[in-house]
């Protein structure tokens, strides 16, 4: 089995990349304009959908094309848990937005994983769908046209920050620097758990599922666990959403917030657990760039995108001139159909 830290630095050169780029993260406000402030807070956020759906694409096999419905749930909790008006603290509403999105999780993949493969991709996206058409065709959470929110508060320890009284310049920064910190929590959290038991299990399941249930592992309670800790945590990064821009509507639960979050982690690597943020940083900035150069900017994206896809199987951390994000096992085989690294296996004795 491979071992935990497969996706994760094997030389202190690596995570000093890895810390050094949280680090550059943390002073860009004294740098940036606003309006880039905002930018990079928005790809914080993407980032941190992307590392939800890392747990299931790269650490367990799993690629689901629902798990933008958690991420636009959890924006909408903070949607009701707002009426108009009356502010909640963000201590009570980021875990409540995240238990709602891990209550939905756990529901939903509880039926999923009773199927595989081209099945599984399918019921997901049915049942991001059906989280669609419950927004989108009733009045909750002001259909189709959405619904603007009071922002939470970012209050802890009796302390609250009142961003109007902040200069215009620095307005931005309150809800940057709690991006930063959940980003970097996320991260951690998940390094942990790839740590753990849980992760080597997972990755078991991702090499060879049969060989694990042959070991005696229930491989469904464990698929379940991820699938409903990889929810809870999109709804982390949907919860960011409403918070930086006060507003929701359908499009945050519809496919295509699942379909950007797996090209985030195809672009940046799905074999390494900084791919998706190096992924997610490098879409948002290509889509900015992409708006200044030219009206079609769809077209100037896909022919980026097709390029990376081709010439980057490893995607952007698996580039050459980069100290390995992970270095790779030397007893593993990368088989370029599916970009994921497999472990190579002896031949059998007759």
């Amino acid at each position: 089995m491979i071992g935990p830290v497969r996706m994760l630095p094997k030389t202190w050169t690596g995570w000093a990349l890895i810390w050094l780029g949280f680090a550059a993260l943390a002073v860009v406000p004294f740098f940036a304009t606003p309006f880039y402030v905002g930018l990079c807070t928005t790809a914080m956020i993407a980032a941190m959908l992307a590392l939800s759906l890392q747990l299931l694409v790269g650490a367990t096999g799993l690629v689901s094309l629902g798990h933008g419905a958690f991420y636009g749930l959890a924006a909408y909790t903070v949607y009701l848990l707002s009426p108009e008006g009356d502010a909640k603290p963000i201590w009570l509403t980021l875990p409540l937005a995240m238990l709602a999105a891990g209550m939905a999780a756990f529901l939903i993949g509880a039926i999923s994983l009773r199927t595989r493969g081209f099945f599984f991709l399918m019921v997901t996206l049915a049942f991001g769908q059906l989280v669609y058409v419950i927004f989108h065709d009733t009045k909750l959470g002001g259909g189709t046209d959405g619904a603007y929110l009071v922002k939470p508060l970012i209050s802890a320890f009796g302390l609250t920050t009142d961003v109007t009284s902040l200069p215009r310049s620095r307005r931005a920064w309150p809800a940057y620097y709690v991006a930063l910190v959940q980003l970097v929590a996320m991260f951690a959290i998940l390094v942990l758990l790839l740590r753990s038991m849980l992760g080597r299990v997972l990755e078991g399941i991702r090499v060879n599922e049969a060989r694990m249930q042959a070991l005696g592992f229930d491989t469904y309670r464990y698929k379940l666990a991820a699938f409903t800790i990889a929810g809870a945590l999109a709804g982390a990064a949907g919860h960011m959403w409403a918070m930086q821009s006060g507003f929701v509507n359908p499009e945050l639960v519809g496919w295509h917030r699942s379909a950007e979050a797996l090209l985030h982690i195809l672009l940046g690597g799905i074999g390494t657990l900084a791919g998706p943020i190096v992924g997610a940083f490098a879409f948002v900035f290509l889509d900015d760039l992409a708006q200044q150069v030219t009206e079609r900017k769809l077209l100037v994206e896909g022919m980026v995108i097709l390029l990376a896809v081709l010439l980057l199987r490893n995607g952007i951390t698996g580039l050459r001139w980069l100290p390995n994000l992970p270095d790779r096992d030397p007893h593993a085989s990368h088989d370029p159909r599916d970009g994921v690294v497999q472990q190579s296996r002896e031949p059998e004795n007759d």
